[in-house]
């Protein structure tokens, strides 16, 4: 297992530059973070195929980030011990602080404030999510109990047993705020623990004891009748204070340490450094905790209140528009961590209402989510895909057991841009069948703040409501996945091949006589589509002769010609990751002069691409040849592209395949670099192409021995 890690860490390291243009690298829950020298050196396919990588995302400028998901750690701690890596760049000598204080400091384009503020969202609440997600299971557990009679979950005389089974889980959410402060405060680069005292402040027996209007007869006690809740305001210096209890509040935690940051820093700006331990802690606890108390206390939880409110108005009076709205906002918001502040919400609906009326129609995004992932699981597994299969399967249980949405997201779905419209018909579908369904009843609610897994399900009420609901927009997504596909045709073709690849590398019999027991096993199955329009060829019928013949027979070797005019390059040199790998076999790149593209070969068309970038032609001798016109040029949508053939025509050598306007093309802004392959190269004697030299159209550039 380490060494496997180890490799994949070293791949990471090679591909992006090698340790020399790694500046500084830090992880958070699920993607390493690099800060590199030169961007131009990242070779992103390579990476993308790492295992253990989940995704790559280039955020712009020299910053990049690998997605590996769980794992996230143990690959950081496999990086940094890597022996290339000692003492490389910063590496070695910044700590994640460090890194993070530096990349707020630059600036991420005209909205860098939202970007820092998001930011600041999401790494206050993600160090947590583990805990969090513990407490979500035991309340789950205990709900299923309350379900089956074994415990009321909700009663106010439980034993001494169950009260202690709460304390499991209201630690969590009671000190949530502290654990914020906590979080937000290393963030801003402030003592992270001092955020945390300031906070605890306000938590303390000492504190909650001044509602006591026996004890202290100044404190004013208002009940509101309507609501059926008290309110409590004490005498402290002369000052009104309004007091509250702070367990389980976000929006509290988020205000303070913003502005402690701001006298935290002033402060350390007046001191000297050699007294800065005692006097900056102590006079930011003096100024924060009151100002807390007195003001941002009051004014966090009236923020909390009044943009529940809002949405609790809108849950009332537009049912449907809410339970629609909620799961077709969530795919945009969770990939870019915009999602914390609905997440707070739900927390402070809790701690106010004493429930939670958002939580239901998130849970359809979230199963729509892990539905689109049990699509690509049963697609996996049709097409025998397994690297996709085993990144499907930990996605899909994540989900459904830890309801997690981030494997699911980073590792497949932001990968397949196919995946996004068929995963928000699930979105669609759930939304509105929980409007429907739950019109009746007030919308779908929970006591409790959990993970919306399976397991969680039975905090909901109604549970059938919230049931039926997540099981139509996991089955929508699911089979919308399954019956349109989540690849493009070229992803499809390209998975197809490199699995193709992989079969040609099984032991098998290459004697001369291996077919004379008559079996089946020389023949090579079809393994592309024929009825779909894909970028490259896959081996699509058999490749050697049928039946066994008892006697091998000396074939001619097939002369691939140059499909258009130009300067011939190696694979490697053309600009594609892809056919650079080899994945598409081996073969040729020219660097057109002419427009003209003709059939290298003579043969059945197998694949003609609507976009007329790509060409699959299959000669007589069983031979597999890709044209593949530019670089990227799917993108073009056929504009600039005259096809002049169609699938299943036979064609000879120097038949015209396709008229291509490459000014058109360098315009968009694509490559135009011709490529062309032997799709089936390791099923062949052997496949020899010729490159360095400049030829016309008809020109043999492969030679192949079938």
């Amino acid at each position: 297992m380490g060494s496997s890690k180890d490799s994949s860490a070293r791949a990471i390291v090679e591909n992006l530059g090698g340790p020399g243009n790694i500046t500084s690298m830090t992880h958070c829950a699920t993607r390493l973070r690099f800060e590199l020298g030169d961007v131009s050196k990242i070779n992103e396919d390579k990476i993308d195929n790492v295992p253990g990588v989940l995704g790559v995302v280039h955020q712009g400028d020299n910053r990049y980030q690998v997605i590996c998901g769980g794992g996230v750690e143990s690959m950081y701690t496999a990086i940094k011990h890597l022996p290339e890596m000692k003492g490389a760049g910063a590496v070695a000598t910044k700590s994640d602080a460090d890194v993070k204080a530096e990349a707020r400091s630059k600036a991420r384009g005209k909205y860098a404030w939202l970007d820092n503020f998001f930011e600041y969202l999401s790494d206050s609440f993600r160090p947590i999510l583990g805990v969090l997600l513990g407490a979500s299971l035991i309340i789950a557990i205990a709900a299923v109990l309350d379900a089956f009679g074994v415990v009321d979950f909700r009663a106010d005389d439980k034993s001494a047993t169950w009260i202690f089974v709460d304390a499991m889980w209201r630690s969590v959410f009671y000190f949530l705020p502290i654990m914020v402060a906590y979080n937000a405060a290393k963030k801003l680069r402030v003592d992270p623990w001092l955020g945390a005292a300031i906070m605890a402040a306000l938590m303390t027996p000492e504190f909650m004891s001044l509602s006591d209007t026996e004890r202290f007869p100044d404190t004013v006690r208002e009940v509101n009748e309507s609501l059926g809740t008290e309110a409590f305001t004490a005498n402290i210096f002369g000052l009104p204070m309004q007091l509250n209890d702070y367990g389980g509040q976000v929006f509290v935690p988020l205000i303070m340490v913003a502005i402690l940051a701001v006298v935290y820093h002033n402060l350390k700006k007046v001191f000297p450094e050699n007294v800065q331990m005692v006097f900056v802690p102590f006079i930011s606890m003096l100024i924060m905790i009151p100002l807390t108390a007195f003001l941002i206390g009051p004014l966090g939880i009236w923020l909390g209140n009044g943009i529940g409110a809002g949405l609790a108005w809108m849950n009332s009076h537009a049912p449907f528009v809410f339970a629609i709205l909620i799961p077709m906002l969530y795919p945009f918001l969770v990939p870019l961590g915009l999602h914390w502040p609905l997440n707070a919400l739900m927390l402070v609906n809790i701690q106010t209402l004493g429930y939670d009326f958002i939580q239901g129609p998130m849970g359809t995004w979230n199963f729509a989510c892990f539905g689109a992932t049990a699509g690509v699981l049963v697609l996996s597994m049709r097409d025998r895909d397994t690297q996709m299969r085993q990144t499907a399967t930990g996605a899909l249980a994540a989900g459904l057991f830890g309801g997690i949405s981030e494997p699911s997201l980073y590792g497949i779905h932001l990968r397949f841009k196919r995946i996004y419209p068929r995963m928000l018909l699930g979105c669609f579908a759930g939304g509105l069948t929980i409007a429907i369904l739950s019109a009746p009843y007030e919308g779908v609610q929970t006591n409790a703040f959990v993970f919306t897994s399976l397991l969680t399900t039975v905090v909901f009420k109604p549970m059938w409501v919230y049931a039926i609901s997540i099981a139509v927009a996991f089955f929508v997504a699911m089979f919308a996945i399954i019956l349109t596909d989540y690849r493009t045709p070229e992803q499809k073709a390209e998975a197809e091949a490199a699995r193709a690849a992989e079969l040609d590398d099984e032991p098998r019999d290459d004697t001369p006589h291996a077919a004379s027991s008559g079996s089946d096993s020389t023949p090579a199955e079809a393994s592309g589509d024929p009825g779909t329009n894909t970028e490259a060829v896959a081996p699509a019928a058999a490749a050697a002769g049928v039946g066994g013949a008892a006697t091998a027979v000396a074939t001619k070797p097939v002369q691939v010609q140059a499909p258009v005019a130009g300067e011939v390059v190696n694979l490697a040199d053309a600009g594609d990751a892809v056919f650079a790998s080899g994945a598409l076999g081996d073969g040729v790149g020219i660097k057109p002069t002419s427009s003209t593209v003709v059939a290298p070969v003579s043969g059945t068309l197998m694949t003609v691409a609507k976009t007329g970038h790509a060409f699959g032609i299959k000669t007589d001798d069983g031979v597999e040849v890709l044209v593949h016109v530019g670089i990227d040029t799917v993108k073009m949508a056929g504009e600039g592209f005259d096809v002049q053939v169609s699938k299943k025509q036979h064609v000879q050598a120097g038949d015209v395949l396709a008229e291509v306007d490459f000014d058109k093309v360098k315009e968009a802004g694509y490559p135009t670099t011709t490529l062309m392959t032997i799709t089936n190269t390791k099923k062949l004697t052997k496949v020899s192409p010729v490159a360095g030299i400049s030829v016309h159209a008809g020109d043999t550039v492969i030679e192949v021995q079938p």
